[in-house]
């Protein structure tokens, strides 16, 4: 656990679900929390997250997502799981991860990732991106670099690492390596270091976090006043109706998002189509 000295760093892992998220998570931590691909009782279906003390003392705060943007998750559930993750990453996000596989295509699917996770937060999102590859086992078969695998990479994301830093890091998430997998993290954690100098030390925050922030706040608060007011056989039932209430609130904050998500992907849908209709694609229109 953090000491009241020593803050929590939260870093969020994001991406197309079959990518490698909850693999890396449990990379990044060190033992087996997250649920991945690779597990016979499925992949991640709600956000997860993990406090572990890393290499060198800091405390950080893991989250994994499940596939938010992928094109046939609904606006619903995008919105709701966004607002736990939020409510997860109470001090705001100190990283956010893209997770990509040099085993796949990097596809639109990818590319409309990105543009989804910049509608929900605005273009300062990428300056606390990092974008980490998974598969390095599989370039290392192949006699490939991660440079040499990217030379011919998509125009987006070539755009990305320009405007992120070219913050990137290949993960080997089944070494057994011990030396490789304490490389692959001080990487990660040393760009994690790099966004705080960057932004001097303020971590992501938008208004629908801050509301989040606000609400849970103002739960703790009536919940330990409860407790001084109430006889222990009343308190429970006291929690519990506070609880239905600041669950209620949040699903209005879902609900919120939701509307948010569904106008902005539709003027994102017919900004694409207007493209196309006029040649080459291009990046997303937010970028």
């Amino acid at each position: 656990m953090a000491s009241g000295s020593e803050p929590v760093k939260n870093i969020v892992l994001v991406g197309r679900a079959g990518n490698g998220k909850s693999a890396t998570g449990n990379s990044i931590i060190r033992r087996t929390i997250f649920t991945s691909g690779s597990q016979a009782t499925g992949v991640t279906m709600t956000c997860q997250t993990f406090r572990t003390v890393a290499p060198g003392g800091s405390i950080i705060n893991v989250i994994d997502t499940p596939g938010l943007f992928d094109l046939i998750t609904k606006p619903d559930v995008i919105s709701k799981e966004i607002v736990r993750c939020l409510a997860l990453a109470e001090e705001g996000l100190h990283a956010v991860v893209l997770v990509l596989s040099v085993r796949t295509r990097i596809t639109k699917e990818e590319e409309d990732s990105l543009c989804t996770l910049q509608i929900l937060f605005g273009a300062k999102i990428l300056d606390y991106l990092i974008v980490v590859f998974t598969g390095g086992d599989e370039l290392d078969s192949n006699n490939q670099t991660l440079e040499s695998y990217l030379s011919e990479c998509p125009e987006f994301l070539k755009n990305i690492f320009t405007l992120c830093g070219h913050r990137k890091v290949l993960f080997y998430n089944r070494t057994k390596d011990e030396d490789q997998k304490n490389r692959q993290i001080q990487q990660l954690l040393d760009h994690v270091a790099a966004i705080g100098r960057r932004n001097f030390g303020i971590p992501f925050t938008e208004k629908m976090h801050r509301q989040i922030k606000e609400e849970t706040m103002r739960l703790r608060k009536e919940e330990k006043e409860a407790e001084a007011r109430y006889r222990a056989t009343e308190i429970e039932q006291v929690k519990m109706r506070l609880m239905e209430e600041h669950e209620r609130k949040m699903n209005e904050m879902a609900t919120m998002m939701e509307d948010v998500i569904r106008d902005a992907w539709e003027d994102h849908q017919r900004m694409l189509r207007v493209i196309e209709n006029m040649g080459p694609r291009k990046m997303c229109n937010i970028m």
